[in-house]
């Protein structure tokens, strides 16, 4: 099993059409993790960074909402549009999107600091 560099969540979650955040998928989760992961085998990131699709994120009312690990930086808003910047400015040249960033103080859920696992 390859060990990854990067872990690309991408939010896919389907909420009832009421729901007052809506959802991701609705806004084009599908095809966005489909095009991320499309472009990274592409670009020959198959075995080095995995494209997951997730349920909820709780990002919703900033979706399709994105996270990227081991950075755990966050994405919203994001469209198919905006994979080939992510890909090359964050995937390739490890800088964060900051037009796309959802703020750590802005992230849905947020209730203290982070937590830090040992190592």
């Amino acid at each position: 099993m390859a060990k990854f560099e990067r872990h690309v969540f991408v939010c896919i979650n389907q909420r009832d059409s009421t729901h007052p955040r809506g959802c991701c998928a609705t806004k084009g989760g599908e095809a966005v993790a489909n095009a991320l992961k499309k472009k990274l085998y592409d670009r020959g990131y198959k075995r080095i960074v995995r494209a997951n699709k997730a349920g909820c994120l709780d990002q919703c009312a900033r979706g399709v909402a994105m996270v990227v690990y081991p950075e755990g930086v966050w994405y919203g808003g994001v469209t198919e549009a905006d994979i080939d910047e992510i890909i090359e400015k964050h995937i390739v040249g490890g800088e964060v999107v900051e037009r796309l960033v959802i703020p750590d103080d802005q992230l849905t859920g947020r209730v203290g600091p982070p937590v830090v696992l040992p190592e």
